[in-house]
C-alpha cells in the first residue's frame, strides 16, 4: 500500500506501538519521575504519617497528567529551536512522529483531564495549584521568558515546585509554613542543577538564540551563580528542620547531601576558573 506521493504508508504512519511512545515522550517521563519524587514524601509530612493509599494514587495520577501537559505545551512551542539542537532533535515533533496539532490537542486534554481529575478526587485548591504549574510553565517560562532572559530558568523554574503545594493540599486542604519552604528549596535548587547543563551545551543554545545563563556568561560567572544558590538550598533544606520537626534521618541527610551539593558547586568553579571542562 502506498500514499498519493508512492511512498509507502508505513514510512507515513508508524506502528501504533511507536505512536503510543512518541505520544509518552511528549510528557517528558525523566522530569515526571522526579516530579513524583517530590509529591508522595511531602503527603506523608502533611499527614504526618501514612496518607490514604487511593488519595496517594489519585494526587500522583493527577500530578504526571498535569505534568505531562506542561511538558506537551512545551514540546510544541519548541519545536523550531528543538529541530536545531542536539540533545532535542529526536524528540517527536522534530522527528515527524507526532503532528504539532496532535501534539497541541495531547497538552490540551491532559491539561482538561488533569484539572477536573484532581478536583474530583483531591479538592478545589490541589486542582488550582495544578492548573497553575501548567499556566506558569507554559506561558510564563516557555513563551515569556525562556528566549527573551537569561534568568529564563530562575523564574521558571518556579513552574517545578508546585508538586510539593500540591502534594501537601491534596493531604489537608490548606498550606502552611511547611510546603512553603519546601517551595522555595525546590526553586533555589532548580538553577544550580540546570546551569551546569547549559554550561556543557552551550554552543548549541547559541545556535538557537536561547540566552541560557551558561550560554551568556563565563564559566566562572556561571559557576559562582552556581555557588551562590548551592549554599541557598542548602540554608533553606536546614531551615526545614525546626519548622516542620523533622527527625534525625532528614537532619543527617540534608546535612550530607547539602554538603556534596556544596562540594561539587566549588569543585564546578574551580574548574571553570581553571578553564578546563
Amino acid at each position: 500500500m502506498t500514499t498519493s506521493q508512492g511512498e509507502p504508508a508505513s514510512a507515513v504512519r508508524p506502528p501504533m506501538g511507536r505512536k503510543v511512545r512518541a505520544y509518552i515522550t511528549l510528557t517528558k517521563p525523566r522530569v515526571l519521575e522526579l516530579l513524583l519524587v517530590t509529591t508522595v514524601p511531602v503527603m506523608i509530612l502533611a499527614q504526618n504519617g501514612l496518607p490514604d493509599l487511593w488519595l496517594v494514587l489519585a494526587t500522583v495520577i493527577g500530578g504526571s497528567l498535569s505534568a505531562g501537559s506542561a511538558a506537551a505545551f512545551n514540546m510544541y512551542l519548541d519545536r523550531d529551536i528543538d529541530a536545531h539542537m542536539q540533545r532535542t532533535v529526536n524528540r517527536p515533533l522534530v522527528t515527524g512522529e507526532v503532528s504539532p496539532r496532535g501534539a497541541l490537542i495531547f497538552a490540551w486534554t491532559l491539561a482538561v483531564v488533569s484539572t477536573v481529575w484532581l478536583l474530583i478526587t483531591t479538592n478545589w485548591l490541589a486542582a488550582a495549584l495544578s492548573a497553575g504549574a501548567i499556566f506558569f510553565y507554559v506561558v510564563i517560562y516557555t513563551i515569556l521568558l525562556k528566549r527573551r532572559t537569561e534568568q529564563n530558568i530562575v523564574w521558571g523554574g518556579i513552574a517545578g515546585c508546585f508538586p510539593v503545594v500540591i502534594g501537601w493540599s491534596a493531604v489537608t486542604g490548606s498550606l502552611s509554613w511547611a510546603p512553603l519552604i519546601l517551595f522555595v528549596l525546590i526553586f533555589l535548587w532548580t538553577p544550580p542543577h540546570y546551569w551546569p547543563l547549559s554550561m556543557k551545551y552551550k554552543d548549541q543554545y547559541e545556535n538557537v538564540d536561547v540566552p541560557m545563563l551558561g550560554a551568556t556568561r563565563s564559566g566562572s560567572q556561571v559557576g559562582l551563580q552556581v555557588i551562590l544558590y548551592a549554599w541557598a538550598t542548602v540554608a533553606c533544606s536546614l531551615l526545614l528542620i525546626p519548622v516542620a520537626s523533622m527527625g534525625m534521618v532528614y537532619s543527617v541527610s540534608a546535612l550530607v547531601f547539602g554538603g556534596w551539593f556544596l562540594y561539587e558547586s566549588h569543585r564546578l568553579y574551580s574548574r571553570a576558573v581553571r578553564g578546563t571542562e
